[in-house]
């Protein structure tokens, strides 16, 4: 054993430090474990090393990663190799920590262990290390083994070196006492990155588990909503790589990092979040009269109920001596004046695109019928809130109900910047909150205009509406084919609505056309002729 001078001791901090610059920027578990592993191999000039990780279930150490210089060995890591090499069991059938094998010792005592020579200790079994030097024609002699534990003591791993090499001569010999605590000191520090790691991801997978566990409540809620929450975010990163690829144009410029999407993809999965305070039955609303049930059924029976005195009127008419046929031509009359008007507000009830003024007119006309209600009071036949409901111009909701849907992106913006969101995902409220914002300031709920709403949140709302066009699952509208969703965003990119440089990335890559074949009904998926399209020049 020989030990270290000032220079060698001065080289091997050299490397530590350096070592710890690169533990600190890497993200890659694999590969920083890795580099872990060929620096404790240099540090102490070692001919060879294993690192072991543990199991899921915290039972076995696994093969992770093996190099050897004189055989020339690289398994795993970055070599893409694979070693069929069994686990080592932590513990015994009975429980029992297993103490037989070095690793396996190591890892349970939170201990290192420096053997000079592995043919001459008898405190561990190595069958399975001679039965390796038999098969290569190796020779393993020293043996440091530093096991790594994060601040809980739970086991990270489980670091090998074989063989320490003399300096200049590469005769082996043993790891001295200086070579251990150096390793020691390198397990300790990549015990803190990998633990580091480790909470990150299970941060970030909490966070996500959260927001889908938001998204779950307003799929249970409504489950009108459920696909617009899956769809959105995955229609706005299609349009967003999209644009990230384009060398041209307005949008040239525009890249995103792998941590730009997943802020994106988090503020996709965010962006209705506001809608777990709306109320149900305006986020369902089917029919204008809807509210928790369908009040047309009140309608009809006040209909039931016309009809029904239409009838005893012509008999008592009859029975104080009135022509019977006459009475009877009378009453069929009448009787089919009022199921053709049944029929027109069952008609109205369901909202299009765009109510007659005749129509409307007509609703007003019938409200003015009086009928007598159970309490033999004398009403108008539609009331003031039915009338406001079934005279709705377009869709099924009135000005006040559409002002609590729209609250919901108030609400989401509400939430969403009363978390304390770290530095690389800080731009979540802002992408999420503006996907209702309108390129001419006439969105909601800042009023931004195009200049002041960054790309994303602009992709944003492409997706939103594109797949709220093409939505199949709303109890209100029928879905629209790719022409007609295309020329309503189209004439929507010409005064103001959307962005027109997104716009036309988005038919030019055909990114419609990919969300299509993914998601839409076949029936739904028509010849699109780009030409025709309002705002697009192919």
């Amino acid at each position: 054993m020989q030990e270290l001078n000032h220079a060698q001791i001065a080289q091997r901090l050299d490397q530590l430090t350096e070592l710890s610059v690169a533990l600190g920027a890497s993200h890659d578990t694999d590969l920083l474990l890795e580099r872990i592993l060929l620096v404790a191999k240099s540090i102490t000039n070692a001919d060879g090393g294993t690192l072991y990780r543990p199991s899921a279930d915290g039972r076995m150490l696994c093969f992770h990663l093996s190099v050897n210089d004189t055989l020339g060995l690289h398994l795993g890591g970055s070599s893409g190799k694979s070693a069929d090499i069994a686990p080592v069991p932590l513990s015994g059938e009975r429980g029992e920590p297993n103490l037989s094998s070095v690793a396996a010792y190591a890892a349970n005592m939170r201990r290192s262990v420096n053997i000079a020579d592995v043919y001459h200790a008898d405190d561990f079994n190595f069958s399975g290390m001679r039965a390796f030097d038999q098969h290569f024609g190796y020779r393993s002699q020293s043996f440091l083994t530093v096991p790594m534990h994060d601040h809980a003591g739970e086991l990270l791993g489980v670091l090998q070196l074989i063989n320490a090499r003399a300096p200049g001569k590469g005769a082996i010999t043993t790891f001295s006492p200086t070579d251990q605590r150096f390793i020691e000191a390198l397990a300790a520090q990549a015990a803190v990155v990998l633990t580091n790691q480790s909470l990150v991801r299970q941060l970030e997978e909490l966070l996500e588990a959260l927001v889908n566990l938001i998204n779950i409540g307003i799929d249970e809620k409504s489950p009108y909503t459920g696909r617009h929450c899956q769809f959105v975010p995955e229609l706005t990163m299609m349009l967003a790589e999209a644009v990230h690829e384009t060398r041209e144009g307005p949008m040239a410029l525009f890249r995103m990092s792998d941590a730009d999407r997943k802020e994106l993809w988090l503020a996709g999965l965010l962006h209705d979040c506001g809608k777990i305070t709306t109320p149900v039955h305006v986020v369902d609303k089917a029919t204008k009269l809807q509210t928790i049930y369908d009040r047309i059924g009140l309608v009809d029976t006040r209909f039931e109920v016309l009809l029904r005195d239409a009838e005893i009127r012509a008999l008592k008419q009859q029975l104080a001596g009135g022509d019977p046929d006459a009475l009877r031509e009378r009453l069929l009359q009448e009787q089919a004046r009022l199921r053709e008007e049944r029929d027109f507000l069952r008609r109205a009830n369901v909202g299009g695109e765009g109510m007659l003024d005749e129509d409307e007119q007509r609703v007003h006309q019938i409200a003015a019928r009086r009928w007598t209600d159970p309490d033999g009071v004398e009403q108008p036949f539609l009331s003031a809130d039915e009338v406001a409901n079934l005279t709705v111009r377009y869709g099924t909701l009135t000005a006040e109900e559409r002002a609590i849907i729209n609250n919901h992106i108030v609400m989401t913006v509400r939430m969403l910047e009363s978390l304390p969101w770290p530095k690389h995902l800080r731009h979540v409220p802002e992408f999420a909150g503006g996907h209702h914002e309108r390129m001419d300031g006439k969105g909601y709920p800042k009023g931004l205009r195009g200049d002041e709403m960054s790309i994303p949140a602009r992709v944003m709302a492409i997706a939103d509406i594109f797949e709220a066009l093409t939505a199949n699952d709303r109890p209100y509208k029928t879905p629209k084919t790719l022409t007609e969703a295309l020329q309503i965003l189209g004439r929507f990119s010409l005064n103001g609505h959307i962005d027109p440089a997104l716009f036309d990335i988005f038919v030019r890559r055909k990114v419609y056309l990919e969300f299509a074949r993914r998601h839409l009904d076949p029936a739904q998926i028509d010849e699109v002729d780009e030409a025709a399209i309002p705002g697009y020049t192919p």
